[in-house]
């Protein structure tokens, strides 16, 4: 970047927030909003709606229901705000993902199932972070359960990210056994 390049003017501001809560029937709830505004009155493209500077364009989001294992019980979407009459109609087929469990493979699905005119673009993209913050929801909740292996008893956090690289000291004191000497720290 260069260092005497200065911002001449905001264009756009976008805000993504998610929340997790344990609910009373022992499932948890997931929110993901989207919230857009624009720093100057704003009129979509062939649209009839205004938006004064600062108002929300987009304000929307989705609700997963989900247990303890990932997997989607319901799904419920919102939309505050919109350019199009039709936006809110977009978020009927992320029915589709109720059944379906947030793990490996998740994002490639959720395209599949979702992209294109099937779904509201702005709603599957929050999906796809979504998965992640589930799983983080329930670090605390997980703390006393078994640790996920394969089938050689390897621990699936192992190459998961790069803190649990195989080549990182954290693997080589949590399992030593399956810390891998050989390559260089971030070769492949």
């Amino acid at each position: 970047m260069d260092p005497a390049a200065t911002r001449e003017e905001e264009l756009h501001w976008r805000r993504i927030d998610m929340r997790a809560w344990r609910r009373s029937d022992d499932l948890f709830e997931l929110e993901g909003r989207v919230t857009d505004r624009k720093p100057y009155d704003f009129e979509p493209w062939h649209g009839d709606k205004r938006f004064p500077a600062g108002e929300p364009v987009h304000d929307m989001g989705v609700r997963l229901v989900y247990d303890r294992d990932l997997t989607i019980y319901a799904v419920e979407t919102f939309t505050e705000a919109a350019p199009y009459d039709a936006c809110p109609e977009g978020g009927r087929a992320l029915q589709s993902l109720v059944g379906l469990r947030m793990a490996s493979g998740w994002s490639k699905e959720v395209r599949s199932r979702l992209g294109g005119e099937r779904a509201c673009t702005h709603l599957m993209e929050l999906l796809i972070p979504m998965a992640t913050t589930a799983f983080q929801s329930l670090s605390q909740v997980n703390r006393g359960r078994a640790e996920r292996v394969d089938a050689n008893g390897r621990p699936l956090k192992i190459d998961s990210c790069y803190a649990y690289g195989a080549t990182r000291e954290l693997v080589r004191v949590l399992w030593p056994q399956f810390h891998d000497k050989t390559r260089k720290q971030g070769d492949s």
